[in-house]
């Protein structure tokens, strides 16, 4: 647990949300406020990703260019209604969370999806490199199917970065499950879109949420961040409407990549004294 520092919450939202957050990343750089010196990144879903890219000692400007090229490699996929569905359906389960958690995970072990080697080669493809950076922690959240419980990997965790990651955006009944050390994983969004409140000990905390809608109130960021204590200094920045509408309905779909990192990236500017004021 990190005391007294610096903590970057990244949070989940596809395709899309990967290449806003880089946008914004970039952008808030270029603006005096660099969030790469975060002495802890929390990554879930698309914030895993970034996460990892962002820790790897690949310059962000460089990082931002990338996600400005043709999105090859990728695949297009769209969560339909039924899974819409089943998600809601989880979310305000009543009882335990985890066990509502556990329902969505067994669905997902049953789902019809592309083959679990195809998505990791997917996930590999999008980082720079495998290993766990050495030096800012950084952590991934995942949920495991069958038990619903929240699994937090790390680089003591014994796990390859890639399957980590690959695990976080694990997106339930559209991505198949991710196998680790016999246990398979779904996305870390399952529990929450951010996690915030993995970033206790930290006294200032700067969450990007591409998604911030939360149907349980333990799920809220506002109640993520309150939880970490009166004295927290935080801000908590989402995609305006410009943003919105260049994500689109469907963030699994990397045909609008560029214009949502081009959207975060001219966000920036309107957010870095926010975001200054929290961070620094």
């Amino acid at each position: 647990m990190a005391t007294g520092g610096r903590a970057l919450v990244l949070g989940g939202g596809g395709v899309t949300g990967v290449a806003w957050e880089t946008g914004m990343l970039a952008g808030l750089a270029e603006a005096g406020v660099d969030l790469s010196s975060a002495d802890l990144v929390v990554g879930t879903s698309a914030g895993s990703v970034v996460g990892a890219q962002i820790l790897s000692g690949v310059k962000l400007e460089d990082l931002y260019t990338a996600q400005l090229a043709d999105p090859a490699g990728e695949i297009a996929a769209k969560m339909g209604g039924f899974a819409m569905l089943r998600f809601v359906s989880a979310a305000l389960w009543p009882g335990d969370e985890q066990h509502a958690r556990a329902r969505l995970g067994r669905a997902a072990l049953k789902a019809r999806t592309v083959p679990e080697a195809e998505r990791r080669a997917v996930i590999e493809r999008r980082l720079p490199g495998a290993s766990w950076p050495g030096g800012t922690r950084l952590l991934i959240t995942a949920v495991d199917a069958e038990t619903g419980e929240l699994r937090v990997f790390d680089r003591d965790s014994g796990v390859p970065l890639p399957e980590a990651v690959a695990a976080s955006c694990a997106v339930p009944l559209v991505w198949p499950p991710i196998t680790i050390d016999g246990h398979r994983y779904i996305d870390g969004g399952v529990r929450s879109a951010t996690n915030a409140d993995l970033a206790a000990g930290c006294d200032r905390v700067v969450v990007l949420a591409p998604l911030t809608f939360a149907l349980r109130r333990s799920q809220r960021i506002s109640t993520q961040l309150a939880s970490l204590g009166p004295s927290v200094r935080s801000a908590v920045i989402s995609p305006e409407a410009a943003a919105r509408k260049a994500i689109g309905g469907n963030v699994l779909d990397p045909a609008h990549r560029v214009a949502s990192a081009r959207a975060g990236h001219a966000q920036a500017a309107g957010v870095a004294d926010s975001v200054a004021a929290a961070w620094s």
